[in-house]
């Protein structure tokens, strides 16, 4: 099954559990995806990949949306964007611990040949493709920031 199917199951089941903040979150996810189906380009089709960089976009899009609201001094509406994090950061897959992170940013400098912070560029256009998903960017770069330098 999909993520696209999954994400419309799951939408089903929190309609009848009444679990209105799932609903929600998974209602955005639905037009997220149906809107990138129907971009110029796509034609009609929502890979997994695809549909993994959504989701992971729009908790990303949450996580600031939280911490501003937090600033301002918002709890409530900061609370219901954590909320939806939450729901959404489930379709993921499952983060890179740091050990990982630092193994397989180290697998990469590696392979790439890369020994100074002049060649970050080169490490960073592997790592940002075969981490998709399973480590934020700005992650991924403090780690080979961190190992380069």
């Amino acid at each position: 099954m999909s993520l696209f199917e999954t994400i419309n199951e799951d939408i089903k089941k929190a309609m009848l559990a009444r679990d209105h903040a799932r609903l929600i979150a998974l209602r955005g996810v639905k037009k997220e995806f149906l809107e990138a189906k129907t971009a110029e380009g796509a034609g009609g089709e929502l890979t997994d990949a695809t549909a993994t960089k959504i989701i992971a976009k729009m908790v990303k899009q949450r996580k600031e949306s939280a911490a501003i609201y937090t600033q301002q001094n918002r709890p409530d509406l900061a609370e219901s964007e954590l909320a939806e994090m939450t729901v959404l950061e489930a379709y993921l897959p499952k983060q890179l611990s740091d050990e990982e992170l630092t193994a397989a940013v180290k697998a990469i400098i590696e392979q790439v040949g890369a020994t100074s912070m002049k060649e970050m560029g080169k490490v960073m256009g592997v790592a940002s493709k075969q981490l998709a998903g399973k480590a934020e960017g700005a992650a991924i770069s403090a780690k080979v920031k961190q190992l380069l330098g």
